[in-house]
């Protein structure tokens, strides 16, 4: 009795690669693979994006469009479009010669405020938040917590004890009654803490240590190089904090020349819609507005790379 062979013919192999007919039906492998699934982009998400965006640069739009008109235009014509004439370049005239021209001095205030106590927040925090992630003392953590408590205190409340506090030193009227008071920043700290956790290696600090080198110059040498994503974050998100900062300086502040653009175009303001003539300076109000945003674009613009680089270089595992 012959028997048959066991082994299909060479001929009648499948050759790599081809489907295989499977249980569940010619053509489909047992295995199932699955083709990967491409879907259309959602309408409602998409109406959603153009929604939100529209929303953040509806106000933007406004202020471009608002600081092309003429006092009588801005209350004349549509809000949402350019009037008959545009007047920006005279209304820019307006805003850097009203008043002998002390809307530079406002902007160079801003920029001195920001700047300072931006880049020294930015030191504060890095150092701290180092400090926290990687070095080891007593009181770490019950300073750690209150740090993270003083987060939830509001920067108002905080207002009339500091101006007490700076009034007792003799520091009211001063440029340091705005910038030391914008140098703490405790969500600053935290977010180095965290940023610190991650990007600094322990191994590569005992590294340093055996080759004798100190704790500051680990720290201003490597782990500045490490942490400097954090520092641009911080230092981004505390020049727009002060920048912005109305509150502080109203309060701590009493000589116009000493004033920021938030200040001061708020005493224009007062002053405009409380005068004789209401609309005097409504457009050289708006304009200034203007102007002053463009200081933050430039810094976002410019200090971008470094913070985009820095968090790629992050998300690579090594």
């Amino acid at each position: 009795m012959s028997t048959q062979p066991t082994s299909q013919p060479l001929a009648a192999r499948p050759e790599a690669g081809a489907d295989v007919a499977g249980p569940h039906g010619p053509g489909t492998p047992d295995t199932r693979r699955r083709r990967p699934v491409h879907g259309r982009p959602s309408t409602v998400l998409t109406v959603a994006m153009l929604v939100c965006v529209a929303y953040f640069l509806l106000p933007l739009f406004w202020l471009v469009v608002a600081s092309t008109k003429s006092n009588a235009d801005l209350f004349s014509t549509f809000g949402l479009w350019f009037g008959g004439d545009l007047s920006l370049v005279q209304n820019l005239q307006d805003v850097f010669t009203a008043q002998g021209g002390v809307y530079a001095t406002w902007l160079r205030n801003s920029i001195v405020y920001a700047v300072v106590s931006g880049v020294g927040a930015a030191v504060l925090a890095t150092m701290a938040g180092y400090a926290f992630a990687k070095l080891r003392f007593p009181g770490s953590t019950l300073l750690f917590s209150v740090t993270l408590g003083a987060i939830m205190i509001p920067m108002t409340a905080l207002a009339i004890p500091t101006y007490l506090l700076f009034a007792r030193v003799s520091l009211v009227d001063t440029p340091w009654a705005v910038i030391v008071p914008s140098l703490v920043s405790p969500f600053g700290v935290y977010l180095m803490r965290v940023y610190a956790e991650g990007a600094v290696d322990d191994t590569l600090l005992e590294a340093a240590r055996v080759d004798g080198a100190g704790e500051g110059r680990i720290f201003w040498q490597v782990v500045l190089r490490l942490l400097a994503p954090g520092f641009v974050t911080v230092l981004l998100f505390q020049l727009v904090a002060t920048w912005n900062n109305y509150f502080l300086p109203l309060i701590m502040l009493n000589s116009a020349e000493l004033y920021p653009l938030t200040v001061g175009l708020a005493q224009w303001q007062a002053t405009s819609a409380a005068g004789s003539g209401a609309q005097a300076l409504f457009s050289t109000v708006i304009t200034g507005s203007l102007v002053s945003i463009i200081p933050l674009v430039v810094a976002f613009l410019f200090l971008q790379r470094y913070w985009q680089s820095g968090l790629t270089t992050g998300g690579v595992k090594q």
